[in-house]
């Protein structure tokens, strides 16, 4: 089964779905099932949705710092936009479980890390050295 799981994840998933349901209808097939790579996916989900989540807030904050950075580029609208964008999917992956594993003070420090040196030739005005919103002020409606 585990051969399977490496070669095609996709038909692996598939038996794996149709052997649980069997199971949970109480078929006898717990020796088929891939318990190990089961587990494992299981634990990805929760993982994978964690990091989309983060990455989401960090272009949030990325497109935030542009702007403020470079307040008269022709980009700001886009890059607002796109800020807006990156909040609302942000909030569309957070779950309660994850505000423990948010930490906004170094995804802001990895935004901080991500401004371009220049952008048209002109160097940044200053931004914040520490994150001036909350995990809430991301999620929330507001832009």
């Amino acid at each position: 089964m585990s051969d399977l799981y490496d070669t095609d994840i996709a038909l692996w998933s598939e038996q794996q779905a149709r052997l649980l349901r069997r199971l949970s209808n109480g078929e006898a097939v717990n020796a088929e099932i891939d318990w190990p790579s089961l587990i494992e996916e299981v634990e990805d989900v929760g993982r994978n949705t964690l990091r989309a989540c983060r990455v989401q807030l960090l272009q949030a904050l990325l497109h935030d710092l542009k702007a403020e950075a470079w307040p008269l580029s022709r980009d700001v609208p886009h890059w607002r936009s796109e800020a807006r964008v990156a909040r609302i999917n942000a909030a569309d992956a957070f779950t309660p479980s994850m505000r423990q594993k948010i930490d906004i003070a170094d995804i802001y420090a990895k935004a901080l890390r991500a401004m371009p040196e220049t952008m048209d030739g002109q160097p940044p005005l200053p931004v914040p050295d520490v994150c001036p919103v909350t995990l809430d002020d991301l999620l929330g409606d507001d832009p």
